[in-house]
């Protein structure tokens, strides 16, 4: 039975994913550490492998719909691939106990800024929101052209390569997709539509954790092949499931609930943190 637990965690992580378009990776580690056991070095090295491993089939749906926006994404996976082996060493160092902590904290953050982001949409924000995603806006760090491509000045490089390396190590470090800081960053800096930002974020999510997978391995530090097949396998099917049910239901609503969630599951890793068994 402990392959269909692996399994059905999995299946939870990928429709997260699959629900809310970024964010849902965040319950890998915890679901891999107090639910199967896994240490918590190990459990980032195996939520790397199988959120890659599920962006990139998402990611190749949204591609063959021509829902993403590759010479975007590349750039920006570049300095992505760069920050995760900084953030793998960063965890290879820290005790364990600290890594879960800063984990809770990370997944404190990210669940305010889904509560944040669901209450301005709630409140006629969406508009705002969809206006700064219009091609060419000057708001935006980066500029496009009339044709609604990516202009690559030396401010807007440097700002995506920064997000980008900062995405990495936080990827590294934690074992998350980052999609939770990808979308927002292509969406407000380089001027992209959300839906294309959505799947250029999954190209980008996969290359990442692509890089953080190879230095875990060169580190010598292993990744349980089974544990993570299993775990793919429920993410996909997640995934599928969670995708076509986000479609029906209520944007703003839907992400205070997964936001709330986050919370839970928060304080349970900081009490199990502190008041150890």
């Amino acid at each position: 039975m402990h392959w269909l637990l692996t399994a059905a965690f999995g299946g939870i992580v990928g429709f997260s994913l699959g629900l809310t378009g970024g964010g849902g990776a965040i319950f890998a580690v915890p679901l891999l550490v107090y639910g199967l056991g896994v240490a918590p070095r190990e459990a980032v090295g195996i939520s790397l492998a199988s959120v890659g491993a599920t962006a990139f089939i998402g990611f190749l749906g949204r591609w063959r719909d021509h829902r993403v926006e590759v010479r975007t994404g590349l750039f920006f996976a570049a300095a992505g691939m760069l920050g995760a082996p900084i953030g793998s060493v960063l965890a290879g160092l820290m005790p364990e106990n600290v890594l879960l902590a800063l984990f809770a904290v990370l997944m404190v953050v990210v669940a305010t800024r889904m509560w944040t982001q669901a209450g301005r949409r709630a409140n006629g924000g969406a508009s705002a929101v969809h206006a700064s995603e219009s091609p060419g806006m000057t708001r935006s760090t980066c500029r496009r052209d009339c044709d609604g491509r990516l202009i690559l000045t030396s401010r807007c490089a440097a700002v995506l390569i920064a997000t980008g390396v900062a995405t990495g190590i936080l990827s590294g470090l934690f074992g998350v997709g980052g999609g939770f800081v990808i979308v927002p960053a292509l969406v407000l800096f380089s001027g992209m539509e959300i839906h294309l930002a959505i799947g250029t974020s999954l190209m980008v999510i996969s290359l990442v954790s692509l890089s953080g997978v190879g230095s875990i391995l060169v580190a010598g530090r292993s990744i349980g092949v089974g544990i993570t097949l299993l775990f793919i396998v429920g993410g996909v099917l997640g995934m599928i499931v969670g995708s076509r049910l986000g479609r029906r239901l209520s944007g703003p609503a839907l992400q205070r609930v997964f936001a709330a969630a986050i919370v839970a599951v928060a304080v349970f890793v900081i009490v199990r943190t502190v008041v150890p068994d």
